[in-house]
């Protein structure tokens, strides 16, 4: 953040730091917005933003040279560091004009137990080998679960993690481990690319930002078939969807072999949400599914649609279902069931765990 920093930009800053928003938006036509507990409000007093007015906040915070990359490409990711937070930012065009969606990153990474995570989690953490897939729609909280995976390894054990990350959220200090984070467009050109590369770095640990494409999947699956412990994220709303995703992301006549190779590895796969509490704040809701032989045998067996019956089935293994976490959060009165409602994956069966 330039010393030339424009006094609006950083009083809304400053305004999303103190209300604890995990989102600022700048679009035309509307006051600058944040999102707070999930839900969007503008901020108090702010005028509405005109089309000469963004160019002056944009400008504000985003590097003349990435600028000029932005007006060629229409799209621009990139984050920044200011006071405590990071700010992962995408500026975009919308009716011809630019718009700005700033995603805040406290600097502090969290532990395990202050964000309150399954204890069942600490154990993904503590193998060499395998697949772990953080699922869960936008703004749920994956990086989040995901930085403290990284660091409970970097605190305890001696390995080389590399991350690659479009752009770098949270910023890693060496500890026992030493840490390479590699940022798409500045450090690398693309996902694949970084991890055709990656396996010459001499890695353990390979944290995968996002898997947004078949070349992306079919690394990451490599890397863990390899010997490494391989993280990564996933846009999907259950465990059953996760699997489905990966294998139906290939053709049709590599599925059976894809199927292979993910039963073969896979650790776990955690789908999580954040709800907001009655009383204000918000809650992680996660289903849990562990890669044990049960799960690995349906979907070697291409029956994926028996998954959510065996997480149900394994509690005493740490397995959770969504449904269930939120019926709790229901019963102890932390969510109201309108939202744990909005969020189950059966609204049907779940109606009959609460009443």
């Amino acid at each position: 953040m330039g010393e030339n920093k424009k006094e609006e930009m950083m009083k809304y800053l400053d305004f999303a730091i103190e209300k604890a928003a995990s989102d600022i938006h700048l679009i035309v036509g509307v006051p600058v917005t944040i999102r707070v507990d999930g839900r969007l409000m503008p901020i108090p007093d702010a005028p509405v933003v005109t089309s000469p007015k963004i160019r002056e906040l944009i400008g504000d915070f985003v590097p003349e040279e990435l600028m000029t990359s932005f007006k060629q490409k229409k799209e621009l990711d990139f984050s920044f560091g200011y006071k405590e937070m990071r700010f992962r930012v995408n500026i975009y065009y919308q009716k011809g004009c630019e718009a700005a969606s700033l995603r805040l990153i406290p600097k502090t990474i969290r532990t395990f137990r202050e964000l309150g995570l399954p204890p069942i989690l600490e154990k993904f953490a503590d193998h060499n080998q395998g697949f772990v897939i953080l699922a869960g729609p936008t703004g749920s909280g994956k990086s989040t679960t995901l930085a403290a995976m990284i660091d409970r390894i970097n605190q305890e054990r001696t390995k080389h993690i590399v991350t690659v990350e479009d752009p770098i959220e949270y910023v890693f200090e060496h500890n026992k481990s030493i840490i390479s984070q590699r940022e798409i467009g500045s450090d690398t050109d693309s996902f694949p690319r970084a991890l055709r590369s990656v396996l010459r770095e001499d890695p353990d640990v390979v944290l995968i930002g996002e898997m947004r494409d078949l070349e992306t999947v079919e690394a990451a699956l490599t890397i863990a078939e390899t010997g490494h412990l391989v993280f990564t994220t996933l846009h999907t709303n259950s465990a059953s969807q996760t699997a489905d995703r990966i294998i139906n992301i290939f053709p049709s006549h590599l599925r059976q072999q894809v199927s292979s190779q993910l039963s073969s590895v896979l650790l776990g796969v955690v789908s999580q949400r954040l709800i907001p509490k009655i009383n204000g704040g918000r809650v992680m809701a996660a289903e849990i599914m562990i890669g044990n032989s049960a799960i690995k045998t349906l979907i070697r067996e291409g029956k994926t649609y028996q998954i959510p019956n065996v997480i149900q089935t394994s509690a005493a293994e740490g397995m959770i279902s969504l449904d269930k976490v939120l019926a709790e959060y229901v019963s102890r009165g932390d969510i109201t069931l309108e939202d744990a409602l909005a969020w189950s994956l059966d609204p049907k069966s779940f109606k009959m765990m609460v009443y």
